[in-house]
């Protein structure tokens, strides 16, 4: 077996198992979380995807790395056509499950396959890509290549990353005692992966989050925004706030531990 070979096999269990785990408490999508992303505020990195993304009524929607089809089904209630693609079997079946849940199998479609396969459509007017580039970066030029071709010219791109800008700050980072799952061979993106996606996407522009992410993880333990109590709600739109201000300093922004980035296809 290859070595990318065995790494796909490696993200393909990695995330069969967490899709095992999600199964098991499945439900259709809270309706907080529709609104929140329906309003798109831009607080924090896929509220500003959304911004970004505008009405989505009517757009056909290629959902890179899609998972369970969590942004795939927020994605098409809003009124997008959306096309989902991962190499996980277990996540591809359950994001069927989670789009029949909720009432749109006829707006989702979903592909098993890695990142990079020729796909069977094209034509899509934006490239949705939730934190998966990190888990390709030794191919990632051929990725962005192969996706690119599937959509059409000046279709949007909407990419929300973890970064890694500033090697002492991550070091930093790692002091501060939160477990992570992750698969082999993951990282964030550094300066010379984002010269390689601004080579397949000149337009290139970033606007950078989460100074100091690491410290709503001790606000809100399971991540669930919407669940959470309002004074929980407020101390992490507190950090977000102050994070913002820090990052819009000039120089500051590289500090950074997510970034969604942003263009259009040649």
């Amino acid at each position: 077996m290859s070595a990318n070979a065995e790494r796909l096999l490696q993200e393909a269990e990695f995330f069969d198992r967490c899709a095992e785990e999600v199964e098991k408490t499945l439900k259709p999508l809270n309706p907080a979380v529709l609104r929140r992303y329906a309003a798109a505020r831009g607080l924090y990195p896929k509220e500003f995807c959304f911004k970004l993304l505008g009405d989505p009524r009517g757009k056909k929607v290629l959902d890179v790395g899609c998972g369970d089809g969590g942004d795939a089904v927020i994605l098409a209630k809003l009124g997008a056509k959306v096309v989902g693609l991962d190499v996980s079997p277990r996540s591809i079946a359950l994001a069927k499950r989670r789009a029949g849940l909720d009432g749109v199998a006829d707006r989702v479609s979903f592909i098993c396959a890695p990142l990079g396969v020729e796909l069977p459509e094209t034509g899509f007017d934006v490239i949705w890509i939730d934190n998966v580039l990190h888990h390709v970066l030794d191919e990632l030029d051929a990725v962005l290549k192969s996706l690119f071709r599937a959509a059409r010219p000046g279709a949007q791109v909407i990419c929300a990353e973890p970064m890694n800008l500033n090697p002492t700050l991550r070091r930093i980072r790692f002091l501060v005692p939160v477990h992570t799952e992750h698969t082999p061979g993951e990282r964030p993106l550094e300066r010379h992966d984002l010269a390689i996606v601004e080579r397949n996407l000149p337009d290139l522009q970033r606007r950078h989050f989460r100074f100091l992410a690491r410290l709503t993880r001790f606000v809100l333990p399971d991540h669930q925004y919407e669940r959470a109590s309002w004074p929980q709600r407020a101390a992490c739109d507190a950090l977000a706030l102050l994070d913002s201000a820090i990052l819009a300093l000039p120089g500051l922004d590289d500090l950074g531990g997510m970034a969604v980035l942003y263009g259009r296809v040649p």
